[in-house]
C-alpha cells in the first residue's frame, strides 16, 4: 500500500472500525466464570491472529484450510459436545466461541458449525466405539476435515424427503445420490452421509441412516460450488455419490432415523443464534466507531441526532440478541432447553442481525461497501446463516406448531 500523503479534500487515509469494543450495555456477560472467559479469550486471540489472511481469502473466494483447522489445534471445535474424550465446554463458552469467531469472520464461524457442531457431534452421539476411537480426536484436533451431508439439490427445507440411497451388497453398503451445500465436502477428509436404506422386505427398508465415508472412496466426487456471494472463505461442495462402496461397519449404529439427524440440527441451531450475534456486534461496533471518526458538515457524524437515534436502535436490537443467547445457554446448562426455544433464538437473531447490518451499511455511506471496513462482508455472510440450519419460514412453522398445537407444514 502506498504511503498516505494528506491533500486538500483527502485528510484521512481510513477509519479504524474493526477494533473490538466489547459492547455489553446490560452487562450480560459480566458474570461469566474464569474458565468460560479463558475459552472466549482464546477465540479472540485466534481471530486476531488470522484476521488479515481471512479477509483476503474471503475477497478471493479461497478456503485456507490451515487457518480453518487451526481452530482444532486451539481446541475450539467442541461446540458444547459432551463426550469423555473431548474437552468439556459449557454451553455459554461454546456460544461465546461461536459469537467471537463469527464477529471476526463468518466463514470461520461456519467452519465451527460444520466441523464441530455437525460432524463432530454426529460422531460423538451416534458413532461406534471403533469409529470414535479412530476419528473422534483427529476431527476434534483439526487433523481431518469433516463434513455433514444431509441436504440435496432437490431437498433443502424438506430434507426429510432425501433420496440418496444405501443398499446392502454382501459385506458392503453401496451409496447412490447427490448432496449439496456440504461444507468441507471437497476437503479431502471424511463425510457423514445421510441416506435412505433400500432393503425390500426388511424392517429397515426406508429408514434414514448415517454413513461414514472417506472422501477418497471410489465414486465419491466433491465439486466446490463457485459463484457464492456469501461465506466466500469456506468451500461448500456439490457431492456426487456413484455406487460408492463402503464397509458394512461404516454405518453409525446410533443413527437409525431422520429424528437423529434432527437432534444434531437442533443442537447446532443455538450456535447459529450466537453466530448472528457475532456478525451483528461487528456491524454495530463498526458503525459506532465510524460515526465518531467520520467528519461531515464540520462535525463527527455521532453529533447528528439522526445518527444517534440509529445507533440507539441498533444497540436495542443487539442487547436483545445478547439476552436471547445468554438465557439460551443457561437453559441448555440446566437441561431445560427445548428445540423450539433454540428455533426462536435463531429466528430472532438472524432477522435482527440483518437489520443491524443494513443500518450499519447506511451509516458508513459509500465506505460501507468496502471490504476493509467489514460491514459489507458481514452483511453478505448473514444471508447464509439466515438460511442454513432451517430457513426463517421453517423456524416460524416449528414455533407455530409448538404454540398452537397444530401443524401447518404441507
Amino acid at each position: 500500500m502506498p504511503d498516505f500523503t494528506p491533500r486538500p479534500g483527502h485528510s484521512v487515509d481510513g477509519y479504524d472500525v474493526t477494533t473490538r469494543l466489547g459492547t455489553d450495555y446490560y452487562q450480560v456477560f459480566a458474570d461469566i466464570s474464569d474458565e468460560d472467559r479463558a475459552v472466549w479469550e482464546r477465540a479472540q486471540a485466534y481471530v486476531d491472529e488470522v484476521g488479515t489472511r481471512m479477509q483476503d481469502a474471503w475477497d478471493a473466494a479461497a478456503y485456507p484450510l490451515d487457518i480453518a483447522m487451526r481452530l482444532g489445534e486451539l481446541d475450539l471445535f467442541n461446540d458444547g459436545i459432551v463426550h469423555p474424550d473431548l474437552t468439556r465446554f459449557s454451553p455459554l463458552a461454546a456460544g461465546l466461541v461461536n459469537m467471537e469467531v463469527s464477529r471476526g469472520d463468518g466463514s470461520l464461524g461456519t467452519v465451527i458449525a460444520v466441523q464441530g457442531g455437525l460432524a463432530l457431534r454426529t460422531l460423538a452421539l451416534f458413532g461406534s466405539h471403533e469409529q470414535q476411537a479412530r476419528w473422534l480426536k483427529p476431527v476434534a484436533r483439526g487433523e481431518v476435515p469433516a463434513s455433514f451431508a444431509l441436504t440435496e439439490p432437490d431437498h433443502g427445507s424438506d430434507s426429510v424427503s432425501l433420496e440418496t440411497t444405501a443398499r446392502r451388497d454382501g459385506e458392503e453398503w453401496v451409496l447412490d445420490g447427490a448432496k449439496k451445500w456440504i461444507g468441507n465436502g471437497a476437503s479431502g477428509g471424511i463425510t457423514f452421509v445421510w441416506a435412505r436404506v433400500v432393503s425390500p422386505g426388511d424392517e429397515t427398508d426406508g429408514a434414514v441412516r448415517c454413513f461414514l465415508v472417506e472422501q477418497e472412496a471410489t465414486g465419491y466426487t466433491g465439486t466446490v460450488i463457485s459463484g457464492k456471494a456469501s461465506l466466500r472463505g469456506i468451500h461448500q461442495a456439490h457431492v456426487a455419490l456413484d455406487a460408492v462402496r463402503i464397509p458394512r461397519d461404516a454405518v453409525l449404529p446410533g443413527a437409525k432415523s431422520f429424528k437423529d439427524a434432527s437432534t444434531v440440527l437442533y443442537s447446532t441451531r443455538s450456535g447459529v443464534a450466537w453466530s448472528a450475534l457475532g456478525h451483528a456486534t461487528a456491524c454495530y461496533e463498526a458503525a459506532l466507531a465510524y460515526s465518531q471518526q467520520r467528519v461531515q458538515f464540520g462535525k463527527p457524524l455521532a453529533k447528528f441526532q439522526m445518527v444517534q437515534e440509529r445507533l440507539a436502535q441498533m444497540l436495542e436490537e443487539l442487547t436483545a440478541m445478547q439476552l436471547y443467547c445468554r438465557h439460551l445457554a443457561d437453559l441448555e446448562a440446566s437441561g431445560g432447553l427445548r428445540p423450539t426455544q433454540a428455533s426462536l433464538a435463531k429466528y430472532h437473531n438472524t432477522r435482527a442481525a440483518r437489520r443491524i447490518a443494513a443500518t450499519a451499511r447506511d451509516l458508513l455511506g459509500g465506505n460501507g461497501i468496502l471490504l476493509e471496513n467489514g460491514v459489507m462482508q458481514h452483511m453478505a455472510d448473514i444471508e447464509a446463516i439466515h438460511t442454513y440450519e432451517g430457513t426463517e419460514s421453517v423456524q416460524a412453522l416449528l414455533i407455530g406448531r409448538d404454540i398452537t398445537g397444530m401443524s401447518a407444514f404441507a
